[in-house]
């Protein structure tokens, strides 16, 4: 069995839900998995993790910064261990360029260069927005042409079919993992 550390930072909880499912795989799987908040846990990974998953939201262009210190400070750990990073962001649905973009920026702001990446798309979260925040993300899924539009309500774009091959995929390279674990 073994013992899997996912980290995370979100805004607007999305990419909370995402790690929460992929621990939530790992587990059906019969090995431990263990999600922490990067906004409220130790800056360290804690003892006895056989891989990790750093898992952060995008905003105006970049990864929390709070995310980016737990990478530094753990970088060392983290290239020790398997280890994968999940880009939570609205590029991901259609844009994969610029979805591209934002990991690299974080791989070159960390130094941290996983193995894994998965890239996945959020939500339009606008029930979650200050009134500022509603009207600019609107224009902004106006301008890229989304007919999603209506401010009374979400928008969740998350495939999670692909969240789930992605966990399993990243389970069978852990050490501990029985062979065929993404089958």
């Amino acid at each position: 069995m073994a013992s899997i550390y996912i980290a995370y930072g979100s805004v607007e909880g999305q990419t909370a839900h995402i790690a929460e499912y992929i621990a939530d795989v790992i587990r059906a799987h019969g090995h431990h998995a263990e999600t922490a908040d990067l906004k409220q846990a130790p800056d360290g990974i804690p003892d006895g993790q056989d891989a990790v998953i750093v898992a952060a939201s995008v905003h105006i262009g970049k990864h929390e910064g709070y995310v980016a210190d737990f990478v530094r400070k753990n970088r060392s750990e983290l290239g020790r261990l398997p280890s994968a990073l999940v880009s939570v962001s609205l590029a991901a649905q259609g844009d994969e360029a610029s979805a591209e973009g934002y990991v690299e920026k974080f791989e070159e702001e960390t130094g941290w260069h996983p193995r894994h990446v998965a890239m996945f798309s959020g939500a339009l979260m606008y029930t979650h927005y200050n009134f500022l925040k509603r009207q600019m993300m609107k224009k902004i899924a106006k301008d890229r042409g989304s007919q999603d539009l209506d401010t009374s309500r979400d928008y969740i774009y998350t495939e999670w079919d692909g969240v789930k091959r992605f966990a399993e995929d990243f389970l069978a390279g852990v050490p501990g993992s029985p062979p065929g674990v993404n089958k």
